[in-house]
């Protein structure tokens, strides 16, 4: 009797040490997955409220009004978990000041063009325009494709800034002038607002160079403290009040062959992200570059075949004064290239991605000069 009694218990403790087992790992198991419930909900409950610094007026198409754009179909897509307070220029911090102002906290994010950092990151202007560069679809390609956007990770995380690219357009104008422009002897004293690596080009060919935020450029041209001024495309340019006073509009703009504008965030602000934000934020400007592009050239055609009534003419540069241009763009990118390793090496690899492009480049595409 005792040996079925000791047997009997056997059993019911073995019982109970089966259901306890389930019990713990059903405990184990809603406490895992109630974690894990947990940390999807607070990705998902990630509320991003940004003020962002815009560097130009919004009401300019396919130049300011990418980050606009962005900001609208980001919050769309979230459901209004992610929301862009766009400041126009000035609002918050001066135009020239916005990565100054990022790398400080004193805002989150801005709208800008690397190139107005020149002056204290000298390879910045490589990713907002180069001269005799690469066309927009190309430096879009360096960027996705190649090695653009490490490299300009790489150079401004070291300031505690990321950057994303939002926007490309096209190549601006060479420049509005008082007075005709046929050799490269006209821009000696020429007191011209000129912004980037151009700039300093025509600094090397003697002109007087001034660097203005956009809004300050029609004023300075009315009183004649400059002569001639480049800032956009025609249809932006036009919406700046140029053609009033200066009525020639050279081309091709060979200072600004591409035109790339950057949404940039504190790096710590950046990483602190879910990976879902920072994928959702790099998908909004992926698209706002492709519109931008798109809104950009679908408005010149018209603009410029208002020229005549308007008294303005559109006039090319020769080849000759291009050739001494390329020149002098020559000397001036390895004299920065000398003082700055940054700068060497991301010229360097835009110069190695156009060599292997233009084989594709040059063969591929119709010439247009048939019809």
């Amino acid at each position: 009797m005792s040996c079925c009694i000791r047997f009997t218990r056997s059993i019911h403790a073995k019982r109970l040490t089966q259901l306890a087992t389930k019990a713990v790992g059903s405990v184990t198991l809603g406490i895992m997955l109630a974690s894990a419930t947990s940390t999807v909900a607070f990705a998902a409950d990630e509320k991003i409220r940004w003020k962002v610094q815009a560097v130009f007026g919004t009401h300019l198409p396919a130049l300011g009004d990418p980050v606009t754009l962005v900001a609208e179909q980001i919050e769309k897509a979230t459901d209004g978990d992610i929301r862009f307070k766009i400041y126009e220029p000035g609002k918050l911090v001066p135009p020239f000041g916005i990565t100054e102002a990022i790398k400080n906290k004193q805002i989150d994010a801005g709208y800008t063009w690397l190139g107005y950092d020149q002056g204290k990151i000298p390879a910045a202007a490589l990713f907002a325009a180069v001269p005799f560069g690469m066309e927009p679809w190309e430096y879009a390609t360096w960027w996705y494709e190649g090695e653009g956007q490490a490299l300009a990770e790489e150079l401004y995380g070291k300031h505690g800034v990321h950057p994303v690219l939002c926007s490309v357009i096209g190549p601006e104008t060479a420049g509005w002038f008082t007075k005709e422009i046929n050799d490269v002897s006209d821009f000696e004293g020429l007191k011209i607002r000129f912004a980037g690596i151009g700039g300093k080009v025509l600094q090397k060919a003697g002109a007087s160079v001034t660097v203005l935020p956009g809004g300050e450029i029609f004023p300075a041209l009315e009183k004649g403290a400059i002569d001639a001024t480049e800032f956009s495309m025609p249809a932006i340019d036009q919406l700046m009040g140029f053609d009033k006073i200066a009525k020639n509009n050279y081309f091709p703009g060979w200072h600004q062959t591409f035109t790339a504008s950057h949404l940039v965030v504190n790096k710590d602000v950046w990483d602190g992200l879910s990976d879902s934000t920072k994928a959702t934020i790099d998908m909004a400007c992926t698209a706002g570059t492709f519109r931008a592009l798109t809104r950009g050239e679908s408005l010149q055609g018209k603009v410029l075949a208002g020229f005549e009534e308007k008294g303005v003419t559109a006039r090319t540069l020769n080849n000759e004064l291009l050739q001494d241009l390329k020149g002098l763009t020559d000397e001036v990118m390895v004299e920065i290239s000398e003082n700055d390793a940054d700068f060497k090496r991301i010229y360097g690899s835009q110069q190695d991605f156009m060599k292997e492009y233009k084989a594709w480049k040059t063969k591929a595409y119709l010439p247009r000069d048939f019809d």
